[in-house]
């Protein structure tokens, strides 16, 4: 599997175990609050072996869960890593994975980047200046986001301007697809200000984004999918990121529908496999997933070599950018390491669209290919995790 950098350029020399400046994997000990046999089984193949009590701190590696983390580093329990500890989450990573969060470091590094660039144009030495950078800068590339309901007068306000664009609405600290609906009429989230969700169901006392809807997304079949990219970082200061190049396209299993009548339908506009799988005509066998390179391919064959290049510079702008927006904001603990989830969604005319950042990506297997690849990458996050840290190595 090829991984590439995002942000940098970092050669590695062929790291064997047991190196001189290495980390000797066989009988090294791991500890884990996720119960995902990909990351288990891999971990085990690799030689390493399980801690078991809860209350054991003899581990090399915690593959921890955010709830796990954020205890992990809580300053009351005073609890400290040793030198050789690592764990799989920034103590802060929410900054980049929480949706309502992301969308405002995103647009603070927008302007701060737009400032700059304006000022230089303008001949003003005064303000630090670092353009062009290595990924070009994307004009836009997070939907219209409002924060609610802090920000509801402002989103009513929009709404109000353009009464005809369709908005979705997601709870800032859920996943898989949970509580998500869509908005054309400004009623339903008046219901939602009262508590009362369109479903009838009242769970909407919870913060919430809602975001410009992509009406026009790209279409394979006439179906709408997102992709799922993975990218390790390994250091925030400087950045150093992976992107991993077997990411894939979820597909939604019914044909795609922009018509008001569907906005309720799940199988139509929600590409998350935790909701297809339900759905009557779901594909066992593939999953309903489709391989990133197949999806080039298919770009190359119907839109032409440049575009598909086009389109892959886009979106390592994109990922290189979003890590970015972040980097002051993350606290650089040397014991850390973060595999982010991105999700990516193309628009009618290849413009990559961000529309969330998840910190624990589902593990969970639908088919042996899937399973096979997410083996593939764990193993790759560990190789890479502890080849960074011999390379750093005084």
């Amino acid at each position: 599997v090829v991984v590439v950098v995002v942000g940098v350029v970092v050669v590695f020399a062929d790291m064997r175990r047991g190196s001189d400046r290495g980390f000797v994997e066989i009988g090294a000990l791991f500890k884990s609050d996720f119960d995902k046999q990909v990351v288990l089984r891999t971990l085990e193949r690799r030689g390493w072996q399980r801690t078991r009590g809860d209350d054991d701190e003899d581990w090399d590696l915690y593959w921890a869960s955010v709830h796990t983390v954020r205890a992990i580093f809580n300053a009351e329990n005073g609890r400290r890593l040793h030198e050789h500890q690592l764990v799989n989450h920034y103590p802060n990573h929410y900054e980049l994975t929480r949706k309502d969060l992301m969308h405002r470091n995103i647009k603070r590094y927008r302007k701060e980047k737009e400032k700059h660039l304006e000022a230089a144009m303008h001949g003003d030495d005064r303000q630090p200046f670092s353009w062009p950078d290595e990924h070009e800068l994307p004009q836009e590339w997070v939907p219209t986001t409002f924060a609610l309901p802090s920000d509801y007068a402002l989103f009513v306000e929009e709404f109000r301007r353009n009464p005809n664009v369709t908005w979705i609405a997601k709870p800032t600290g859920k996943a898989q697809g949970r509580g998500i609906f869509l908005v054309s009429k400004l009623n339903q989230l008046k219901k939602w200000a009262g508590g009362q969700a369109p479903s009838g169901q009242t769970l909407f006392r919870e913060p919430y984004v809602v975001s410009r809807y992509i009406a026009d997304p790209l279409l394979v079949g006439g179906k709408k999918f997102d992709m799922r990219m993975y990218v390790l970082v390994t250091n925030y200061r400087p950045l150093k990121a992976f992107l991993y190049r077997g990411g894939f396209c979820r597909f939604c299993v019914e044909q795609y529908s922009s018509d008001v009548a569907e906005l309720d339908n799940v199988f139509v506009h929600l590409t998350n496999v935790a909701i297809q799988k339900h759905a009557e005509d779901y594909n066992d066998k593939t999953g309903g997933k489709w391989a990133y390179d197949d999806l080039l391919l298919f770009i190359e064959s119907t839109r032409g070599i440049e575009a598909r290049d086009k389109l892959v510079i886009e979106i390592e702008a994109v990922l290189a950018h979003s890590l970015k927006a972040v980097q002051s904001a993350i606290i650089n603990d040397k014991h850390c390491f973060e595999m982010y989830g991105f999700d990516i969604l193309l628009d009618s005319s290849l413009k990559p669209w961000l529309l969330e950042v998840n910190a624990s990506p589902s593990l969970s297997t639908t088919t042996e290919d899937d399973r096979l690849m997410k083996m593939r990458l764990i193993n790759d996050v560990i190789g890479l995790v502890y080849a960074s840290r011999a390379v750093s190595a005084p």
